[in-house]
């Protein structure tokens, strides 16, 4: 029977003391926090998502009648739902507290139809953080449901039925079984193979600078030519830097013009998801599955000791950067408290939204900021830990003052060949006494002082030759910047769009950046010439942008499934007849098969890349791909240890002669015993690089970059 969490008793079917008011959220850790919240008069149990959906066996959407979808009960929730029944039967009132998003709107609405509500009661209680202040304040102001945001929903999901199931059978026919389409996944493998083809017809460019060490009264500082007549000249060839380096006959410079500026910057303002995914990424190399994953932590609610459980984060599926009046109030005072009244603003900065934000959401943000991350750090994980700091602390900086820099521009001439000098200093840390984004660590950059008509020595004048650089590979941080910045998808959808262009081997990840496989150039050419509006960067993004109206109810949802489909279907009956069957040549193994001697070749399957026979289907045998490390077994020291894949797909390291050796790690085994326990040592990526640990005592090495 459905386990239902009930006043923190795992309850199996077990009615608890009478109760008034029935709360319905959506994760179990998420009730277990809000019960603790509540009196005796509510009872809080979870629908573990969505409880209704489209089958997976057929389209389920009536073309001919408006598109109407055919909903049903998802398979293993039918326990669950007659729980969920039973527990509103004895209850006076039941309140919707499912997540604050479209997708949480629309569970809201499918619970209100399998329980018996009305939308229009008041039923739907709506909370950005899951503290017990905001919980309480929810249910004092329930509100109807928001059918605005269910026809949104609504039409997103339709949309994404309509393509993946009218493409991916046509694929299947065509190029190979297992192979999917989507709207936003088109786009972002059309964004990475538009790269690829980018880098390759890339041609360098040839340019030189002119470098030069000088000194002033012993200090020695950096300059680099500028110009030739006080006007800029950029070097092309060697022959344009030997000419510019003909014309220094000395190595007495003049100074001719110093400019003094102070110049300000502003933070960064608070995460949406898609600049939290980048951040966390670039900062704490975590992938966006895993920053989604340890965000929905942070949000659900963690035990602080006597504190209890709260939520540490607000909602963390949002593309706004509003924050509430009551949290800048919060961080004013601990800013002005911490770090004195010159580093809190006095005036909020103007909030520039993006187009799509919907105002009712808030940016990602601590739900206090009195919960600082160092005095909690015992209660949470170490992923938790970093992410939660990376929160507060770009929080915590957006409402602090800028930081201010003093510049300094030196211009050097000799005869006529000009060479400048920049350097500043930090005069005022601002927000960066808290954060500062991206990998930057700046240091200060100092010139000597100097005045007009000083005179200067070069010590060194050295031509450089340079090549321009082709575009970068996308990696995830960049790949989600990209389709953030073109309109393309939403902040539920970016982790399952990368997610699924690598599970169906559309893109490889080499050296952290994606590379389109032959299968997904295959499938992009196809999508590209006979369903070109997919892969249409402008007309997703328009598609979008009418969803978003649909939410906010200025188009009806059946009106913007309409619009796309009508054409849509002619491309498809199109793509029918004229795409012709492709052949994927299988990449050979290099070894013959032992049962009957032909060749093996190199397959994909659901769980990865394996051998199999050529003769499929008279022969079937199949072996997996191994990859040995060339390190003896620590444990039998007969066999040798492999490298394999979980079912979520993470690397780990065994016995290739299991089941006979049962040894297994996560980490890479070195070959080499602890000098202290003589146990085995192995390799672990960590900040800075890569250290050699003991696997079982304290012992370990220096960091290797």
């Amino acid at each position: 029977m459905t386990e239902i969490y009930i006043q923190n008793i795992s309850l199996r079917g077990v009615v608890s003391l009478a109760y008034k008011y029935l709360v319905i959220v959506e994760s179990p850790t998420k009730a277990k926090t809000i019960e603790k919240y509540l009196g005796r008069n509510y009872k809080v149990v979870a629908s573990k998502g969505h409880l209704r959906d489209l089958p997976k066996s057929r389209m389920a959407v009536d073309i001919e009648n408006d598109y109407q979808p055919d909903y049903i009960s998802i398979r293993g929730k039918g326990d669950l739902i007659k729980e969920l029944k039973k527990y509103g039967h004895k209850a006076e009132k039941i309140y919707l507290a499912s997540d604050p998003d479209r997708e949480g709107e629309a569970i809201s609405w499918h619970l209100a139809h399998l329980l018996g509500l009305d939308p229009a009661d008041n039923i739907r209680v709506v909370y950005n953080e899951v503290t017990k202040d905001a919980v309480k304040e929810a249910l004092k102001n329930p509100r109807p449901i928001n059918m605005d945001l269910v026809s949104a929903q609504q039409a997103r999901r339709i949309l994404d039925r309509l393509v993946g199931y009218s493409i991916s059978p046509i694929l299947w026919k065509k190029v190979k079984k297992g192979l999917s389409a989507g709207r936003v996944q088109s786009v972002a493998l059309k964004l990475i193979i538009n790269r690829e083809e980018e880098i390759a017809g890339f041609e360098p460019v040839e340019s030189w600078t002119i470098d030069g060490t000088f000194l002033k009264d012993k200090h020695v500082f950096q300059a680099a030519f500028y110009g030739l007549d006080g006007k800029k000249l950029k070097l092309k060839t060697k022959e344009e830097a030997d000419a510019v380096l003909g014309k220094i006959t000395s190595n007495v410079f003049e100074i001719t013009d110093v400019t003094k500026k102070q110049q300000k910057r502003n933070p960064a303002q608070p995460f949406t998801t898609s600049s939290m995914q980048q951040e966390a990424a670039n900062k704490l190399n975590f992938r966006t599955r895993k920053t989604m994953m340890v965000a929905q932590e942070l949000y659900e609610g963690i035990a602080l000791g006597k504190e209890g459980s709260v939520g540490l984060i607000t909602y963390m599926r949002t593309d706004s950067t509003r924050v509430s009046a009551g949290s800048i109030e919060e961080a004013h005072e601990y800013i002005t408290g911490t770090y004195g009244p010159e580093y809190a603003i006095e005036k909020q900065r103007e909030n520039k939204k993006s187009q799509s934000a919907q105002d009712a959401h808030e940016a990602i943000r601590p739900s206090s900021v009195l919960r600082v991350p160092s005095e909690i750090e015992p209660f949470l994980t170490k992923d938790q830990f970093k992410l939660y700091q990376l929160i507060w602390a770009r929080f915590l900086a957006s409402q602090m003052t800028p930081a201010i820099f003093d510049t300094m521009k030196v211009d050097l001439k000799h005869e006529d060949v000009m060479f400048r000098a920049t350097g500043s200093k930090e005069n005022f840390a601002g927000y960066r006494k808290v954060y500062v984004e991206g990998n930057s660590k700046e240091k200060d950059n100092l010139l000597p002082e100097m005045a007009v008509g000083d005179t200067v020595f070069s010590k060194d004048i050295d031509p450089n030759q340079h090549f321009s650089q082709p575009p970068a590979r996308y990696s995830e941080a960049t790949l989600i910047k990209a389709l953030e910045e073109n309109g393309v998808g939403r902040p539920s959808t970016y982790a399952p769009t990368i997610e699924t262009i690598q599970k169906r081997y559309y893109v490889k990840v080499t050296a952290k950046r994606f590379e389109p496989t032959e299968l997904g150039t295959i499938v992009n050419g196809l999508i590209s010439t006979y369903f070109p509006d997919i892969v249409n960067i402008s007309f997703t993004a328009g598609m979008e942008q009418d969803l978003d109206s649909v939410e906010e109810g200025k188009m009806e949802w059946v009106k913007v499934v309409d619009r796309f489909y009508k054409p849509f279907a002619e491309e498809l009956a199109k793509a029918e007849v004229e795409i012709e069957k492709i052949e994927i040549k299988d990449e050979p193994a290099g070894f013959d098969c032992e049962l009957c001697g032909h060749p093996m070749v190199i397959k994909i399957g659901r769980f990865g890349k394996f051998y199999a026979c050529s003769n499929f289907p008279e022969c079937r045998n199949t072996k997996p791909i191994v990859k040995k490390i060339n390190v003896t077994c620590p444990v039998c020291h007969k066999g040798e240890v492999i490298e394999r894949k979980s079912k979520k797909n993470r690397i780990f390291y065994g016995c290739d002669r299991y089941p006979e050796c049962e040894f297994i790690s996560w980490d890479k085994p070195i070959g080499r015993d602890c000098p202290k326990c003589q146990h085995y040592l192995v390799e672990k990526k960590v900040k800075g690089g890569i250290q050699v640990k003991c696997s079982h005592c304290e012992y370990e090495e220096d960091v290797q970059k």
